[in-house]
């Protein structure tokens, strides 16, 4: 069964506190989102934005699995959570 849209924004916004909650990884990711710090916590309501953490932390699968091991998920729920979010959606090219 799917994830609902607002148990997928729960799972990103996990995995936004754990990216800045990570010393090492938080200035990567604000390096590729082109955020400034103090622009995170109004992005972070923004559905949009919860889809491009997912998929900077979908990038790497030792960042999936650490993120779902800090949170006891299973490892495929970030990669769910991110087709329940705005442009997650599967293109079907036939």
């Amino acid at each position: 069964m799917p994830l609902s849209r607002s148990r997928a924004e729960e799972i990103a916004t996990a995995c936004l506190v754990w990216l800045a909650n990570d010393e090492e990884l938080l200035p990567v990711f604000m390096g590729a989102s082109g955020l400034a710090p103090e622009d995170l916590r109004r992005a972070a309501q923004d559905p949009h934005f919860l889809g491009s953490v997912l998929d900077f932390v979908l990038m790497d699968d030792d960042w999936v699995m650490a993120f779902c091991q800090a949170e006891g998920l299973d490892y495929e729920m970030p990669g769910q959570a991110r087709q329940m979010l705005p442009g997650g959606e599967q293109v079907h090219w036939t």
